[in-house]
């Protein structure tokens, strides 16, 4: 069954228009749910749900760029500008020093930034299928994880933009079927497929791996934002992936990656669970991450 956002409404932060879904108590602790590739906000709507009843103020941004969210009002997508996203989110929410973040793909590296940025604004980090920027960049060159990363590299190159669009997104359907074999990504598609409907949305989507490796797409002014996501998470934080993820094999998630998060961190390894662990094994991963909150 289908979870509906108890709340949709739009916020303005950062120049953009944030589209969100979000539940729970408004003064309640903040907890900032950050989506990635290819997916919505729609991925936290089981945990929407265990947050609000649990008494958080439960918020799920589209990301810049994600329909209906804007689009970025420079055109930019580089790291710098989602850490100010996440910061000034988190002014706009009424976020204080009690706030936590959760984030997944491509919001993970933007809660790594956020939390390292200013670390006083978030008591505890959640984050999954990407480990901490230095942690991952180790595992990207080795073999087998070249393979399954193919498509960034095909990302910076201009027939990405007709490849990716083909056949109603084809192509996005194949990386979640390989990427969380088994699991029934209908209803998760059709929501990505609203978002990046239009040529202008897409490419947006792409700009993420175009920023990632050419400086010049970065912000002047946010250098420092830029940075912060390559600097360990100093609070502690609850790091979980799938041991059947075919984006980021599982091989390449050691115990190591506890050396660039904040003392008392966790390692969570989810058994029958691809990519979208949190969408495919809700029930353990929602009890994993309300109990890391709670404690």
């Amino acid at each position: 069954m289908t979870t509906e956002p108890a709340r949709t409404r739009r916020v303005e932060a950062n120049g953009v228009s944030f589209a969100l879904h979000e539940a729970g108590p408004q003064d309640g602790p903040l907890v900032l749910c950050l989506h990635g590739f290819p997916d919505t906000a729609w991925t936290w709507r089981h945990l929407l749900v265990d947050l609000a009843a649990a008494g958080y103020h439960a918020v799920a941004p589209f990301m810049r760029g994600y329909a209906p969210t804007s689009l970025a009002p420079d055109g930019r997508y580089p790291m710098g500008s989602l850490v100010a996203d996440v910061l000034a989110l988190h002014d706009v929410l009424g976020g204080t020093g009690d706030s936590a973040l959760v984030g997944h793909d491509w919001g993970a590296p933007a809660a790594y930034g956020a939390a390292a940025f200013d670390p006083g604004r978030f008591r505890k980090i959640v984050a999954g299928g990407v480990p901490p920027t230095l942690s991952f960049l180790s595992a990207l060159f080795r073999f087998a994880q070249l393979k399954r990363s193919w498509y960034i590299w095909f990302f910076q190159t201009p027939l990405a933009d007709g490849a990716v669009a083909a056949d109603d997104l084809a192509l996005i359907s194949g990386l979640w079927a390989d990427w969380s074999p088994g699991y029934d990504a209908t209803f998760d598609l059709a929501k990505v497929r609203e978002s990046l409907a239009t040529p202008e949305r897409l490419a947006a989507a792409l700009a993420y791996y175009r920023a990632m490796l050419d400086p010049a797409q970065h912000v002047e002014g946010l250098e420092a934002e830029q940075a912060a996501a390559m600097q360990p998470v100093p609070q502690p934080t609850l790091y979980y992936h799938g041991l059947d993820d075919g984006c980021l094999g599982a091989e390449a998630v050691t115990p190591a990656v506890l050396d660039h998060l904040g003392p008392g961190s966790r390692l969570l390894m989810v058994e029958k669970a691809g990519h979208f662990a949190h969408l495919e094994q809700p029930a353990a991963v929602n009890s994993a991450i309300l109990d890391w909150l709670a404690s």
